[in-house]
């Protein structure tokens, strides 16, 4: 029986095993777009989605004005996601290595002011980090905090001030506010241009963007970000502690 499948998809499962069989090495460059189309009897559109399949797949990759290559495999890390605060991605450790641009007197766009219970327009503090290992970055994550909450005390920075790298957690504590729980909300996303040049990917990449709000002992949003952490090399794992160990 034929297959039901769309063409693109017949095509890029053709295209999978012609790769995994090796007969494009890594880092070779395909055929092009058009050579391969008119040897598989479909129009380059068609050709051009089969191979976001497997660009999304991480098998590979494209290269603007060059062409697409075999990508090199690269290794899937596990990342755990559990109720540390220091497990979590876009919660800077004292040690770890990363860096961060913030602007102070942020109006706050709408999804922001949504997830903060804040009206729009209402002054935030935007903090964008890139996370780094190796001196490569790995994660990069955008922050907005309150600045109802934070203004005219040590902790309105996270850049600057006697805890400035310090997690939001901590940052919060020592004003007074008690963070006791995170409401996450992982969803698929692409590269963008800017996303991919600074994680060394290509545009349209998948990306797993983890909308992560921080919320006080009342309830109410004290932070919020979304954390942007490339699917090709992280394995998203959650821990969840049914009962305390005795």
């Amino acid at each position: 029986m034929p297959s039901q499948d769309p063409p693109y998809l017949r095509i890029a499962d053709h295209l999978r095993r012609r790769v995994t069989a090796g007969e494009w090495a890594v880092g070779e460059r395909l055929p092009s777009r058009a050579r391969l189309a008119e040897s598989y009897g479909v129009g380059p559109n068609v050709l051009q989605r089969a191979q976001e399949v497997l660009i999304a797949e991480g098998l590979l990759e494209g290269r603007t004005g060059s062409g697409t290559y075999v990508r090199e495999p690269v290794p899937r890390l596990p990342l755990l996601r559990s109720r540390t605060p220091g497990d979590f991605p876009g919660e800077p450790a004292p040690d770890g290595e990363w860096e961060s641009e913030t602007g102070a007197l942020t109006p706050a766009p709408e999804a922001v002011a949504r997830r903060l219970r804040i009206d729009p327009g209402d002054l935030t503090v935007h903090t964008r980090y890139e996370f780094k290992l190796d001196h490569k970055v790995l994660q990069l994550a955008d922050s907005w905090e309150p600045m109802a909450i934070t203004g005219g005390t040590p902790a309105t920075l996270p850049r600057y001030g006697p805890w400035h790298r310090r997690s939001v957690v901590e940052r919060m504590a020592r004003i007074g506010v008690r963070v006791v729980r995170a409401l996450e909300r992982p969803r698929p996303a692409r590269a963008t241009p800017e996303q991919a040049a600074l994680l060394g990917l290509s545009t349209g990449d998948v990306l797993t963007v983890v909308e992560r709000t921080y919320l006080d002992d009342s309830g109410r949003p004290v932070e919020t970000a979304d954390l942007v952490i490339p699917d090709s090399r992280w394995e998203i794992c959650y821990e969840l502690v049914l009962a305390e160990a005795e």
